[in-house]
């Protein structure tokens, strides 16, 4: 077998400039389970489990990222349900395009970081949903 193989995605890291806020959206908003960072680390940063060992990584910083598109997606198994957990929280859920088969809002951390939620209604097939051509 040629080529690196990849066979998931293993972390995705984001900043975030006040440790408390962003533990009381991660773990008390979102649910997500803290776990330790490595010991070797010298710097503030949370991790927390994701599933199937893939974990999500906040590193302290004194200024937040810049707002852009970017984001991580975190997939669920009933995207109504989590709508209503969202607006029972007063968090802003921002609606948007449609992708074939899926149900999906973005919401943000207190750092103005963006988060899709995502329920897949069906697998992905790029062969029905897909453009049909690379993006040149």
């Amino acid at each position: 077998m040629s080529g690196l193989n990849v066979t998931q995605l293993d972390h995705c890291s984001v900043l975030i400039t006040d440790l408390a806020k962003a533990r009381a959206f991660y773990v008390g908003v979102l649910g997500l389970k803290e776990i330790p960072k490595p010991k070797t680390f010298d710097f503030v940063a949370l991790w927390f489990r994701l599933g199937d060992g893939q974990t999500l990584h906040l590193l302290q910083k004194p200024h937040p990222d810049t707002r852009s598109p970017r984001h991580f997606a975190l997939r669920v198994p009933d995207i109504g349900a989590a709508r209503e957990h969202f607006r029972t929280r007063s968090i802003e859920i921002q609606e948007t395009g449609p992708i074939p088969h899926c149900d999906r809002f973005f919401v943000s951390d207190p750092d103005g970081n963006r988060i899709e939620i995502i329920q897949w209604l069906e697998p992905y097939d790029p062969t029905i949903s897909g453009a049909g051509q690379f993006d040149t």
